[in-house]
């Protein structure tokens, strides 16, 4: 059984920073591209941030220049450094991963429960 689970969410004032983490456990063989999506109220869900197992990222234009994707292969975790953030970055943030499990070695994608960033004054 897979599991992503995020954390790092909170409240923060407008030109802050806060840094998402997102591990995955359980049976994995082996753990392909991850990614940050939001949803704010009343939108609907959107990307966020991709990387690949290789290190290769996608942004959204939105979000260019202030956030910073990372992951450590090793620890099956992917991180979401968000700095210079602004009132309309509030939203629910989901962790997503493309995982091949260690047991029937079938790949899907798994959704974290999502974590809460709220910027505020």
């Amino acid at each position: 059984q897979v599991q992503v689970v995020e954390s790092g969410g909170g409240l923060v004032q407008p030109g802050g920073s806060l840094r998402l983490s997102c591990a995955a456990s359980g049976s994995i063989f082996s753990i392909y591209a991850m990614g940050w999506y939001r949803q704010a109220p009343g939108k609907q869900r959107e990307l966020v941030a991709t990387i690949t197992s290789g290190g290769s990222t996608n942004y959204a234009d939105s979000v260019k220049g202030r956030f910073t994707i990372s992951r450590d292969n090793a620890k099956n975790t992917v991180y979401l450094q968000m700095n210079s953030l602004k009132p309309e970055d509030t939203a629910v943030y989901y962790c997503h991963a493309d995982i091949m499990d260690g047991v029937v070695m079938h790949t899907q994608g798994y959704w974290g429960q999502g974590t809460q960033v709220t910027v505020s004054s």
